[in-house]
């Protein structure tokens, strides 16, 4: 079944129009929220990083059906492995069947500023997202946790409000290593679109299905989302421009990933030309051609489909998209 979900920009908005735009998609037919986790946003000027895990209650509350998770929270800093398993514990238990842990190895420009402390390699910080993924799943099954690892501790250690089932882990990835432990030890994958073909189509995918295999036990409903970037408006240059307001997307992973500085961000993104910005968006006003670019990411696998849009009326997206594109998109795919 094919799953079609709306992403909650914190980096954008402020936490109450957010909220409001979330609960406006359950009403034009979305079936999920993400909402990304961040300590400082992509730019310093009119940025925003509500609590996500504050608003995310708050959005249960405010909606009745719709699936909610982080995409993507960093368990291993800013968190430490056993308040995230308390926090979504809580939600598992308020919202049953409603939440997922979505969750990646963190960038510095959230964990630096946040913990005064020099941003680990690679290595180090996917050994500590397995280690905190151990405890977390721990905390939620047993009682009286007593957990000894290399980064995390705890003593006699008990979440008390647990969920009826745990709640579903999905990990994000951009490299082999990741997606086959994505595929071996949790519930789902979490990708964004718009780079290279063959980055889906013969790392992350195969080394998903390859961790799978490996897998204690079969996992017929594994969930493989992909945040897709859309910019869909009647008027075909606004949509262009629309995505200057995520220039920052743009930037190569070795342009961005070592700067701490949402400032620096702002003024790295602000010098790309507006068609390098509009790069990793599939740009249109017209719904037919629109589905057509996003039909090769459900013919690779994709089945939950996580729309972000750039621009600042979301209210506008919500609506055209509700009814233009999402009818389709099931009518023909589901």
């Amino acid at each position: 079944m094919l799953k079609l979900g709306y992403k909650a920009s914190a980096e954008q908005f402020a936490p109450k129009p957010l909220l409001d735009f979330s609960v406006l998609a359950e009403q034009c037919g979305f079936d999920s929220v993400f909402i990304s986790d961040h300590f400082q946003p992509w730019k310093h000027t009119d940025g925003h990083a509500p609590s996500a895990l504050a608003w995310m209650g708050a959005l249960g509350a405010s909606t009745s059906k719709i699936v909610m998770g982080t995409s993507v929270l960093t368990p291993t800093f800013r968190y430490h492995p056993s308040i995230v398993a308390q926090v979504f514990g809580t939600l598992g238990s308020m919202f049953p069947g409603r939440v997922v842990l979505g969750v990646g190895t963190g960038e510095g420009l959230n964990e630096v500023p946040a913990m005064g402390i020099k941003w680990p390699e690679t290595k180090e910080r996917f050994a500590r997202l397995r280690e905190a993924l151990t405890l977390i799943r721990k905390l939620w099954t047993e009682d009286r946790v007593s957990f000894e690892g290399e980064f995390y501790r705890t003593e006699s250690a008990t979440i008390y409000d647990k969920p009826a089932n745990p709640v579903p882990i999905y990990v994000a990835g951009a490299g082999p290593q990741v997606a086959k432990y994505a595929g071996r030890m949790c519930e789902g994958f979490i990708c964004t679109s718009g780079k290279a073909w063959k980055l889906y189509t013969e790392t992350l995918l195969p080394n998903v299905e390859e961790g799978m295999k490996l897998a204690s036990k079969p996992k017929p409903n594994y969930d493989r989302m992909i945040e897709m970037k859309v910019s869909f408006d009647a008027d075909k240059d606004r949509a262009l421009h629309d995505t200057r307001h995520w220039a920052a997307l743009a930037l190569t992973p070795e342009e961005k990933m070592s700067v701490e500085d949402p400032v620096e961000m702002e003024r790295l993104a602000d010098a790309l030309p507006v068609e390098r910005a509009a790069s990793r968006w599939i740009v249109s006003n017209d719904p037919d051609e629109h589905i057509e670019k996003i039909k090769p990411y459900i013919e690779m696998g994709f089945r939950h489909l996580v729309f972000h849009a750039p621009g600042p009326d979301q209210a506008r997206f919500l609506k055209l998209y509700g009814e233009q594109v999402l009818p389709k998109l099931r009518a023909r795919f589901d």
